[in-house]
């Protein structure tokens, strides 16, 4: 409800606008062709930019962050070309306020920033906060940091077969390690 009337909001504004320019110019018809170069203009502009931005938008879904810099710095163009498609003489200032260098440039690195905070949040959930700031350390260099997950998994399966295990579909074995310069693995009997 509250994007719907922003949305009613900006198209009345849009309309006082247009009916404000078109007397201080003298004839609507100037605001009508405008319009339809500024269409032109933004099709351009999309066409332009948008190649081969689709696998970047594909791992920004997933949650990747793509440091291909052509990408971040094609992103508000392509945002201005679609504004200039809307017919409005609101967001065709907008678009063009995007097509600065130097408002690209805040607007990627605020890009970034969301993305990465994003990301990080996915992180965490994924992880079930154990991971903590990526920032900063995660333990011991070269500690795995799913240990303490395996610990908890492997603890929670005694708890519940009582140390055994009572389920026919899990095999039991063991896991040794094998130096590079071993020339044969040793295979035990596993049903005695």
């Amino acid at each position: 409800m509250k994007l719907f009337l922003i949305v009613l909001a900006g198209l009345i504004l849009e309309v006082f606008v247009w009916i404000g320019v078109g007397d201080l110019v003298g004839s609507m018809w100037y605001v009508f062709f405008w319009f339809v170069a500024a269409f032109f203009i933004g099709l351009n502009i999309i066409r332009k930019y948008s190649a081969g931005i689709m696998p970047q938008m594909q791992q920004m879904q997933s949650g990747q962050v793509s440091s291909d810099p052509a990408f971040t710095g094609n992103l508000p163009k392509i945002f201005a070309g679609f504004l200039l498609l809307i017919p409005g003489l609101i967001s065709d200032v907008f678009a063009v306020l995007l097509l600065i260098p130097a408002v690209q440039k805040a607007l990627q690195a605020a890009f970034m920033k969301t993305m990465m905070k994003r990301q990080q949040a996915m992180m965490n959930k994924m992880m079930g906060g154990m991971m903590g700031d990526m920032g900063g350390a995660t333990g011991a260099q070269g500690q795995n940091p799913f240990a303490d997950l395996m610990r908890q998994m492997q603890d929670m399966q005694n708890q519940q077969g009582g140390g055994q295990y009572r389920d026919s579909s899990i095999i039991d074995g063991e896991a040794h390690e094998v130096t590079p310069d071993a020339k044969k693995i040793e295979m035990k009997d596993v049903n005695k």
